[in-house]
């Protein structure tokens, strides 16, 4: 329990350096221009990368951590959505035979809904990588806006900037609900509780 304490103390201090200044980093030209364009490079932070992963890194690559940070984002974003829907008692296939709290809703999940879950996922999953073999795939773009809309309309800009900022705010949260949960048993709507 002590090393969960102490990962978890970790883990709390990552947002915070979200707020640190700005900085430059790598030495390519080519990764600076991809840092001062690239959509999700926001005020008041701008480039976040308190851990320099993008240091020296090609652009296939940095677009494989752009892909896999909209992907966790919007996991994250479903999981917000789906921990507060199972904290208010709904469980839409299953009536009332789990518990309100979603860690023990999980553990009392029946393994068909967990089949379901994975079959699901992984349905997802190869989709997507289908969608990825088309010529002028656009990562995380899984639906083809980029065929029609390019990053020179403000407005889609805009989107896809309030998409990757939803993301990481919702992976900082669910972190947070999380261990709320698991910590302290506290689950669901926190503010207006008795």
């Amino acid at each position: 329990m002590k090393c969960f304490s102490i990962l978890t103390s970790i883990s709390l201090l990552f947002p915070v350096l979200a707020f640190m200044p700005n900085q430059k980093i790598g030495t390519s030209s080519r990764l600076n221009a991809w840092v001062d364009d690239a959509v999700g490079v926001t005020a008041p932070v701008g480039f976040f990368d308190p851990l320099g992963l993008s240091a020296n890194k090609s652009d296939e690559t940095m677009a494989l951590y752009r892909e896999a940070e909209l992907k966790h984002g919007r996991v994250a974003m479903a999981a917000c959505l789906g921990w507060y829907v199972t904290a208010a008692g709904v469980h839409p296939a299953f009536q009332s035979t789990l518990s309100s709290d979603p860690l023990l809703a999980a553990q009392q999940l029946p393994a068909v809904g967990w089949l379901q879950f994975v079959l699901g996922c992984g349905a997802i999953e190869f989709l997507a990588e289908q969608i990825k073999l088309q010529p002028g795939y656009v990562p995380g773009d899984l639906l083809g806006a980029a065929q029609w809309v390019d990053n020179s309309d403000e407005g889609w800009v805009g989107y896809q900037n309030r998409e990757i900022n939803n993301g990481r705010l919702a992976m900082v949260a669910f972190m947070g609900i999380f261990v709320q949960d698991l910590k302290f048993g506290n689950y669901g709507d926190q503010i207006f509780r008795n």
